[in-house]
């Protein structure tokens, strides 16, 4: 690799560790709480909020987008707590309802405009490879956030896990694509059910995606759909190695 690849991949290899690193303790709450469906019900409405954005604004900067897919999923979140508090026996149908409401607004919002499919296919795997500072500078700053509120044992209260997982999605879904999202938070997690530690299951999977992203590069292959493969593949094994 040459000394311009190596700064070239950069940017996408410290989006990759701030994206372990601010998904990975809350896939490891969402396991515990027994709500996986909230990831991809989240996820997909935030994606929601940045189509929404491109269909009011052309070619919206992240700051917009990532506002915007912030207020559909503090929305968003709003509505599974509710739902979870008031029908908790159907908290995962309604959850998953919440998923395919949020899928089909964002087909509809992606017809109204004229790059609508492009953005679409892009939200669901984003090209890390081309990922620029800007994004690595929010990833990261929600990671803090994320950190700060672990630390203190805040995110075992609803009131504060539901508004910052819908905070933490809303920055990473435009950065990274509902695809890395959803196995950044349950890749990692898995293996914190199965008993490793968290400071542990991170830097196996900064290894995973890492390398995902060196498979992207080296066969000029999609770099989210690789990284996606990759931690998929991490969280089985873990699995299996678990389970034996």
């Amino acid at each position: 690799m040459a000394p311009g690849d190596v700064a070239w991949m950069l940017a996408p290899g410290a989006a990759l560790v701030a994206a372990c690193i601010l998904l990975a303790p809350l896939g490891a709450q969402v396991l515990a709480r027994g709500v996986v469906f909230i990831d991809l019900a989240l996820a997909q409405v935030a994606a929601c909020g940045v189509l929404l954005a491109a269909m009011l604004v052309d070619h919206p900067p992240l700051w917009l987008s990532s506002a915007s897919a912030a207020c559909a999923a503090l929305l968003g979140a709003f509505a599974v707590w509710w739902l979870a508090l008031r029908w908790p026996q159907q908290r995962e149908a309604l959850i998953g309802l919440v998923y395919v409401a949020g899928a089909g607004l964002s087909v509809i919002a992606a017809g109204f405009d004229p790059h609508g499919r492009e953005r679409l296919a892009a939200l669901l795997a984003a090209d890390v490879l081309w990922e620029p500072w800007s994004g690595v500078a929010l990833l990261a700053a929600a990671a803090a956030v994320v950190l700060a509120a672990g630390t203190t044992g805040r995110l075992r209260k609803d009131i504060m896990f539901y508004p910052v997982f819908a905070l933490a999605l809303s920055a990473a879904v435009p950065v990274l694509g509902l695809y890395l999202v959803f196995a950044f938070l349950i890749s990692p997690a898995l293996w914190v059910h199965r008993g490793v530690r968290i400071a542990y299951a991170v830097p196996a999977a900064v290894l995973a995606s890492g390398a995902g992203l060196g498979v992207s590069w080296a066969w000029d292959l999609p770099s989210g759909a690789c990284i996606a493969v990759a931690l998929c593949l991490m969280g089985l094994c873990g699995a299996l190695v678990r389970s034996r």
